[in-house]
C-alpha cells in the first residue's frame, strides 16, 4: 500500500526565487529531514508550514512559497522522510513526525499549517495535537480508504489500512478552518473537501475553485483567498 500511496521524487528541480534559507531538522527517531525556511518579503502576517502532497517534493511547491513570501508569509517548507534530500522512508507515523520536527524549526508568531491533498491529513493530525491559529486545508481527502475505494476498487476494503482517517480527526480540531478545493479535481473529488467542511466545528469558511484541477489551484486567486481568510482570522 505504502507504493501505491507515497510517490516521492529524490531529484529537486526548483527553489523559491525570493530569498530562502536551506535547513537540516532532525526528527523525534532520528532522520534528517531537509527544509526552506522562506521569509516573508511583505509586511508579516503570520508563518505558514507547508504540509505538500504525495507526489514529488517540496521543490515542486517553491512557487507557492514566493506567492506566500510575497504576500507577508513566512514559509516552513519541508520534504518528508524518503522524499528529496530527507533520510529514510515514508510511513503515516513518519510523516507525523516529521511535521512534528518542522513545526518545532518555525520562528515564533501567529502559525497558519497547509496542506495540500496528503499533506492535508498530516496538517490536520498535528492540529488536533498541536493547535495552530488557523488550517487551510488545499484539495485534501477524508481518509485512504475512501480514496482507495475510488482509485483502486478491485482491492477488497478490508485490506485497505485505516490511514490518514481525517474526516473522523477533524471533528477534535480546535482552530478556525480554510477549505480550498477544486471543482475539477479528478484525483480527490470536491466531495471530500465538502464532507471535512461540513464535519469541522466552526469557524470555518470553503472556498471552491471553479475550473480548478488537484494540481492547478496555486495562482494569484489562491493566495488572495488565502490572505483575506487570514487577515480576518488572526
Amino acid at each position: 500500500m505504502n507504493r501505491l500511496l507515497y510517490a516521492p521524487a529524490r531529484d529537486v528541480l526548483a527553489t523559491p526565487s525570493v530569498p530562502f534559507t536551506d535547513l537540516t531538522l532532525r526528527t523525534e527517531d532520528g532522520e534528517r529531514l531537509h527544509a526552506w525556511w522562506v521569509p516573508a518579503t511583505a509586511p508579516a502576517i503570520a508563518n505558514v508550514l507547508l504540509c505538500h502532497g504525495n507526489g514529488g517534493n517540496m521543490g515542486d511547491r517553491a512557487f507557492a512559497a514566493d506567492l506566500l513570501a510575497g504576500h507577508g508569509f513566512g514559509a516552513l517548507c519541508f520534504d518528508y522522510r524518503g522524499y528529496g534530500r530527507s533520510s529514510g522512508r515514508p510511513s503515516e507515523s513518519g510523516t507525523l513526525r516529521d511535521a512534528r520536527a518542522a513545526r518545532a524549526a518555525i520562528p515564533d508568531g501567529p502559525l497558519i499549517y497547509l496542506g495540500e491533498s496528503l499533506g492535508g491529513a498530516v496538517a490536520l493530525a498535528l492540529a488536533v495535537e498541536h493547535p495552530p491559529d488557523g488550517l487551510i486545508l488545499q484539495s485534501a481527502f477524508t481518509g485512504v480508504r475512501d480514496i482507495a475505494r475510488l482509485h483502486y476498487p478491485f482491492i477488497p476494503r478490508a485490506l485497505v489500512p485505516d490511514a490518514y482517517p481525517s474526516l473522523r480527526r477533524i471533528r477534535d480540531l480546535h482552530a478556525p478552518l480554510l477549505v480550498m478545493h477544486g471543482d475539477e479535481d479528478r484525483i480527490v473529488p470536491v466531495i471530500y473537501g465538502e464532507a471535512l467542511y461540513d464535519a469541522a466545528r466552526e469557524p470555518k469558511r470553503i472556498e471552491i475553485f471553479r475550473g480548478a484541477g488537484h494540481n492547478d489551484m496555486i495562482g494569484p486567486r489562491w493566495i488572495e483567498v488565502l490572505s483575506e481568510w487570514a487577515r480576518l482570522t488572526l
